[in-house]
């Protein structure tokens, strides 16, 4: 059963027009932990990997690719690492459904293309800090 609407599927695919280079979405899941999840995230992953031939899908088991997951900082299934030219360290934990969806697919573009869409002043600000930043964002179902 698709999770996405046809609807979902061409709204994507417009906003994936922006895409310049390949991305590489790295699933990590388990079938003992959190099962029904884990297979839930790959399938929407790979919905939204097939709305573009510039993204590509990698499933990992979090137990058996040990040191994939040690590399990528991954601890937890089911997680999606969004990796482009580079790894630019986004990562989603959980299924990236309602509120959250909107996020990967940024994420996607900002791989892609290596450019934040971010203010004059936002970028000025950020200039401006003494040393790298980690942001965790949390969210519950709503």
């Amino acid at each position: 059963m698709a999770l996405l609407s046809a609807e979902n599927v061409s709204q994507v695919r417009d906003l994936f027009q922006a895409l310049r280079d390949p991305v590489k979405l790295v699933v990590f899941s388990q079938s003992l932990a959190a099962a029904e999840l884990c297979a839930r995230n790959e399938s929407l992953v790979r919905e939204v990997a097939a709305t573009s031939e510039l993204i590509s899908v990698e499933v990992l088991n979090l137990a058996i690719d040990r040191e994939r997951a040690e590399a990528y900082g991954v601890t937890e299934v089911p997680a999606i690492v969004v990796e482009g030219a580079r790894d630019y360290g986004l990562r989603f934990y959980g299924v990236p459904t309602g509120y959250e969806f909107s996020n990967l697919i940024d994420a996607i573009i900002l791989a892609s293309t290596g450019e934040p869409t971010l203010s004059d002043a936002t970028t000025t600000a950020l200039a401006g800090l003494p040393r790298d930043v980690e942001i965790k964002v949390f969210s519950t179902p709503t």
